[in-house]
């Protein structure tokens, strides 16, 4: 697979997991691109937690542009029934359970649900945003990411990064598989045709199950 095509492919596979009427909140970089590839028929609505509900795409040229921006700085728009609050406010949204799902990407994850995705030691980072409340409070957690990091695994037995949290991943999506996390562990529901179970296998050090209704993503 070309990585010019990674991105776009685990963005359209995700999309099939949001459905009408959710609440959402994206993470920045590939979460980002969702929208793009979504049923038109199907209307959710984007959360913030810097604070506005109804987020909506702009054109970075636009005279409006410069004025409201996303979690993670970028342009962004407003739709005109969106609304602007505080961060208490936000935060009570996120922390209280009304967001239906949340996408974001990940470091590491492992096969107890423990995700990893807010710092590497020794680096420096603005901070770890809203991730830890997001993966608490939101309904159904799921990690979109490479499923490695220069050939080493990302999904891991046990993370060795700093927690985000324990035990709160629904499902993780990659270039090369979409698995279930479950109390009996991960498990492969789908897979890109362009792999062999064998290749997902030794791309992720955790034992997968394999599920017995596997089947071809259909990306």
């Amino acid at each position: 697979m070309e990585r010019s095509e990674i991105k776009p492919y685990i963005a359209k596979r995700v999309a099939k997991e949001i459905h009408d009427g959710d609440v959402v909140n994206l993470g920045i970089g590939l979460p980002t691109m969702i929208p793009d590839y979504m049923d038109p028929s199907i209307k959710i609505t984007l959360q913030s937690e810097n604070g506005f509900i109804g987020l909506a795409s702009v054109d970075p040229e636009s005279d409006d542009a410069p004025y409201t921006v996303n979690a993670g700085g970028q342009p962004a728009g407003i739709e005109k029934d969106g609304m602007f609050f505080d961060s208490c406010t936000s935060f009570g949204i996120i922390r209280g359970g009304h967001v239906d799902a949340t996408v974001l990407g990940s470091l590491q994850v492992d096969k107890h649900g423990n995700i990893a995705n807010w710092i590497i030691p020794g680096k420096m980072v603005p901070g770890m945003g809203g991730a830890m409340d997001l993966v608490v409070g939101a309904k159904k957690v799921i990690v979109a990411m490479e499923h490695t990091q220069k050939g080493n695994p990302k999904i891991l037995n046990d993370c060795t990064l700093p927690l985000t949290a324990q035990g709160q991943v629904n499902m993780i999506v990659t270039e090369m598989a979409v698995i279930d996390v479950t109390p009996d562990g991960l498990v492969l529901k789908e897979y890109n045709p362009e792999f062999t179970v064998e290749q997902i296998q030794a791309a992720t050090e955790a034992e997968l199950i394999i599920s017995p209704d596997l089947k071809p993503i259909e990306a």
